[in-house]
């Protein structure tokens, strides 16, 4: 396997490090007032994550015919860690959304800057200020990535054929968050609505895009690209249901968020709304409020994650959510296959769909 190839996380870090130090350098001269925000977001970047879509950007360009040995190896992975800006917009912006406390066992951006202003002594409030502050970072994260993207050095021909990719992968992520909040402030518990969210906000952002930009920039033809697309919408939603169930069942060490917390915010989950349905379907009035009941809840104690959790197990929903990451597991392996990528991208990719979905992810 190419150097590149085995350490790509750490490759595309230091990819990260170059672009952040200097895009950040410029500002910090010229207005050292927003230096913190600057740094705090270089942090936020750099201080973790599994970079799985400039990953599957990359192992997309690989299957495709791209050469790590090639002149254009470094530039795809300059744009394929752009995606890193964006998701750090994403998950900034989510945690405002969602009223977030922690994120990776550390403050969520918000809350830090809330802090400051707190310890500071600061005018006006506090919580207001910490809000905005994080707006403004995620914002900066999302102009950076679209400087990281169009300055990567790519010959022209082939940043015209990622750019749609590029370009609906940013729209499709705001569709899915309002889709969210949207779900959440509607009340839809229904399954249909669970699923669209599940393959805007998670599928098409995490796997489908970034795979169709990386093939894209290796000047692959559209039977590939489709088939790649197809590979990752179902993983995509099977990775988001793993994740919906670590939401509620996961360990907090290693989820980084409080057990139970996607309960507290309210999320709509594909779990909860074949829980309420399957409860209403067998008569089973206790689980459905138990369920119902916590949704939303900012104050649900851990006793009442527990209960949630048996009355999901008992009505069949968790059950339920593992058939359908085994079976869309299957289906992405078989869309995978008929795609004949180049090795060792076709290894990896399944590599990674075994990671993405498999319990103790």
């Amino acid at each position: 396997m190419h150097h590149i190839d085995a350490e790509l996380p750490s490759a595309i870090t230091r990819v990260l490090e170059d672009f952040l130090h200097n895009a950040g350098d410029p500002i910090r001269r010229t207005e050292p007032t927003f230096g913190p925000a600057v740094d705090a977001l270089s942090a936020f970047v750099l201080g973790g994550g599994k970079r799985l879509r400039p990953t599957f950007a990359w192992w997309g360009w690989r299957g495709a015919g791209g050469d790590p040995d090639s002149d254009e190896a470094q530039g795809v992975l300059r744009a394929a860690a752009s995606l890193e800006l964006i998701q750090a917009c994403a998950l900034v912006h989510d945690d405002v959304i969602d009223s977030s406390d922690s994120r990776r066992g550390a403050p969520t951006v918000h809350v830090a800057f809330a802090a400051q202003h707190r310890q500071q002594g600061w005018l006006g409030s506090s919580e207001s200020f910490g809000w905005a502050a994080a707006v403004l970072i995620g914002d900066l994260a999302l102009a950076w990535a679209d400087d990281m993207f169009a300055d990567c050095g790519l010959p022209a021909a082939r940043m015209a054929a990622a750019r749609p990719a590029w370009r609906a992968m940013r729209t499709e992520v705001l569709a899915g968050q309002y889709l969210d909040v949207h779900t959440q402030a509607t009340g839809d518990a229904s399954v249909e609505a669970a699923l669209r969210v599940d393959r805007l906000k998670t599928a098409a952002y995490t796997v489908q895009r970034p795979l169709h930009l990386g093939a894209a920039l290796a000047g692959a033809e559209q039977p590939l690209i489709d088939a790649l697309l197809d590979f990752g919408g179902d993983l995509g939603v099977a990775f988001q249901l793993r994740d919906d169930l670590l939401g509620v069942f996961g360990d907090p060490s290693v989820t980084g968020k409080p057990a139970g917390d996607d309960l507290r915010e309210g999320k709509r989950t594909l779990l909860l709304a074949l829980g309420l349905a399957y409860a209403e379907q067998q008569g089973r009035v206790g689980e459905h409020k138990v369920i119902a009941d916590a949704v939303g809840d900012p104050r649900l104690t851990d006793a009442e994650v527990d209960d949630v959790r048996q009355a999901l197990v008992d009505v069949g929903a968790v059950a339920e959510v593992e058939r359908r990451i085994e079976e869309m597991t299957g289906n992405a392996l078989a869309s995978l296959k008929r795609a004949a990528l180049a090795e060792p991208a076709a290894h990896q990719l399944a590599e990674l769909a075994d990671r993405a979905t498999r319990r103790t992810s």
